[in-house]
């Protein structure tokens, strides 16, 4: 990762304006488009590494689409809008929970699957080894469904603690609970293999 790892994504411009965006669209439902171009890239990216290509569209528009209609629940002291975005799709990848764990397992088990093969062609290129791939598709999927959507929310999606916490709806420290715990069984599983751990490991500053 580059850059001093306490910068959050304050620097993307247009947050403080996500809640005035999302204020505006209740009286025209046009606005809340520009929101759309502003995250579903994100989104979409984060979706294809946990379900595959097939699946990342339609869970993408989902979550969009549930965001716009829960659009007047939305908390407008809350200026940055992309944790909401990120809580509203971990819920719906919820729902996928059976079909990300058996690809994963599947994945662990021969180093190929159909399902995941996206996940795998798009995952970071500093993990070449296959054998790497099929290591760590074993220990996110031995994770519990809460504290896989906490790693990787952090790790895939860039939020801070307390935007996890946000997204999520639990406190603080039990985002640093289940993070501790799912880093712990991810290094045991990869016996700290550094080229990899890094996407993992604690990050200074970051709570």
């Amino acid at each position: 990762m580059t850059g001093p790892p306490d910068v959050g994504h304050d620097d993307h411009e247009h947050h403080h304006d996500d809640s005035s965006a999302i204020a505006q669209s209740l009286r025209r439902p046009e606005v809340f488009a520009v929101l759309y171009d502003r995250y579903a890239a994100d989104v979409h990216r984060y979706v294809m590494r946990r379900l595959g290509d097939a699946a990342a569209d339609d869970l993408t528009a989902d979550t969009f689409l549930v965001a716009f209609r829960a659009r007047s629940r939305y908390d407008l002291t809350r200026t940055n809008a992309r944790p909401w975005f990120f809580g509203i799709a971990a819920i719906l990848i919820s729902k996928q929970r059976r079909t990300e764990e058996r690809a994963l397992r599947a994945l662990a088990r021969t180093g190929h699957d159909p399902v995941t093969e996206s996940w795998v062609d798009h995952a970071d290129d500093r993990i070449t080894a296959q054998a790497v791939h099929r290591l760590l598709a074993g220990a996110l999927a031995s994770l519990s469904g809460g504290d896989r959507h906490v790693l990787l929310l952090v790790a895939w999606a860039d939020l801070s603690y307390q935007e996890v916490a946000e997204a999520l709806a639990i406190p603080v420290g039990t985002v640093r609970s289940r993070l501790n715990r799912a880093r712990r069984k991810v290094r045991s599983a990869l016996g700290d293999d550094p080229t990899l751990v890094q996407d993992f490991a604690p990050e200074a500053g970051h709570g």
